[in-house]
C-alpha cells in the first residue's frame, strides 16, 4: 500500500508517517520510481507507535523498544524486553514526578486565589469566573 492509503487506514497524516520514517520506526520498500510501499505489519508498527507515545514515550526510546511490542487478539502487549521494562519504569517515574509537582502547583495557586478572594470579599466557594468565558 502507498502512504496515502497508509494514511487513511491508520489515522496518521502523511507528514506524520514521514517523520516517523525519518525517526527510523518505520522502514517502508522504496519501489523503483521513489514512492514508499508499505504492507500490513507497517499498519500494525504506527498502531504500536501511537500507544507507545500515548504512554509519553519519545521517538527516539520508541524506536530502541518497538521490536519489543507484539499484538496479542489486536492489542499492543510489550515484551518482558529489559530495555522496555527499564524505559516504562523511567517513564512512569517521570510521570509521577510531574503529577507531585503539578499538585503542588496546584496547592499553591488554591492558597493564591483563596487569599485573593477573601481579600476581595468573595467567599471560596463562590464560583471563579473562567478567562475567555463570558456567560
Amino acid at each position: 500500500m502507498r502512504i496515502g492509503e497508509l494514511a487513511s487506514t491508520t489515522g496518521v497524516n502523511r507528514r506524520l508517517l514521514r517523520y516517523y520514517e525519518d525517526q527510523g520506526l518505520l522502514h517502508p520498500t522504496r519501489l523503483a520510481n521513489g514512492y514508499r510501499e508499505y504492507d500490513d505489519a507497517d499498519v500494525t508498527a504506527v498502531r504500536h507507535i501511537r500507544a507507545l507515545l500515548t504512554a509519553g514515550l519519545p521517538t527516539a526510546a520508541i524506536a530502541r523498544l518497538l521490536h519489543c511490542v507484539h499484538d496479542e487478539d489486536g492489542r499492543m502487549v510489550p515484551s518482558p524486553c529489559p530495555t522496555m521494562i527499564a524505559k516504562l519504569r523511567q517513564e512512569h517515574s517521570r510521570v509521577t514526578g510531574e503529577i507531585t509537582r503539578l499538585r503542588a502547583t496546584q496547592h499553591a495557586l488554591d492558597s493564591m486565589l483563596d487569599t485573593a478572594l477573601r481579600q476581595d470579599g468573595t467567599t471560596p466557594s463562590d464560583p471563579v469566573p473562567v478567562a475567555g468565558n463570558t456567560r
